[in-house]
């Protein structure tokens, strides 16, 4: 036989006749009135191989029990060797498990949190190119004035960029969409340093529902420096008027 080419299973007319035994053995294990009808035979392996049942239990439609059985060489009966419940088709699933640390989304640390640390982490890269000689780094390091180990790298400072550019405080935020003018020709307006500056800097307008964020240069909002609207004339207020005529006199 060709290599690779599956040896398909060899049927076991013991094991595919034990419906009754298996079904006993769910009942055994289940709910009262949670076992269904039979759903099948398949054999998992040389006399090996497990028959299923419907579980008409409300709190897991779509899932299966799965019984087991084995049968010794040369014998006559199946022994049941599992009992499980098992996911069917359409069946509801709990999602992938995932680590605490992959599972924080912006906005979950609070108060006394503390994320963990990745080490080869893409986003960052060493703030100095190390010379391996320890007094020689530290000097540049502080004379350079990072005084980090690790600053943005060029995929870091892209993904902030992306991510600051798409948020409420970029061109399509619905602030941004109805004012008057852009960021850039308002006097609150602070550039960022580095190659950031480009595009974003800092609002200082205390007026602004941007005060003290980051805000690119296309954002904008009503409480531009340079935009002014038309004071609207004060209303006149009219002395009231005394109807002398509806006054009795005491």
């Amino acid at each position: 036989m060709a290599k690779g080419v599956k040896v398909p299973k060899k049927d076991d007319a013991v094991l595919t006749a034990a419906t009754e035994q298996a079904l006993e053995a769910a009942i055994s294990i289940a709910e009262p009135g949670t076992v269904g009808e039979h759903m099948g035979f398949a054999m998992d392996g040389e006399r090996i191989g497990t028959h299923y049942f419907a579980c008409t239990s409300t709190a897991y439609r779509g899932w299966r029990w799965a019984i087991t059985l084995a049968r010794a060489p040369r014998a006559k009966t199946a022994t049941v060797c599992e009992t499980n419940l098992v996911p069917g088709e359409g069946a509801l699933l709990s999602p992938e498990w995932l680590p605490w640390s992959e599972r924080l989304a912006p906005g979950d640390i609070g108060p006394g949190d503390v994320t963990p640390k990745i080490e080869d982490d893409p986003l960052l890269e060493a703030g100095f190119e190390a010379t391996g000689e320890e007094d020689v780094d530290q000097m540049a390091q502080w004379e350079l004035g990072l005084g980090r180990p690790r600053v943005l790298s060029a995929e870091g400072r892209e993904a902030a960029a992306q991510r600051w550019y798409d948020g409420d405080h970029g061109p399509r935020a619905a602030v941004a969409t109805k004012a008057p003018a852009n960021c850039s020709t308002c006097g609150f307006f602070v550039p960022m340093a580095g190659v950031l500056r480009q595009t974003f800097g800092v609002c200082a307008s205390e007026w602004s529902p941007s005060d003290g964020t980051v805000v690119s240069l296309d954002h904008g909002c009503g409480a531009h420096s340079e935009v002014d609207v038309a004071t609207p004339e004060p209303e006149k207020i009219l002395p009231p008027i005394l109807d002398e005529m509806a006054l009795k006199p005491i």
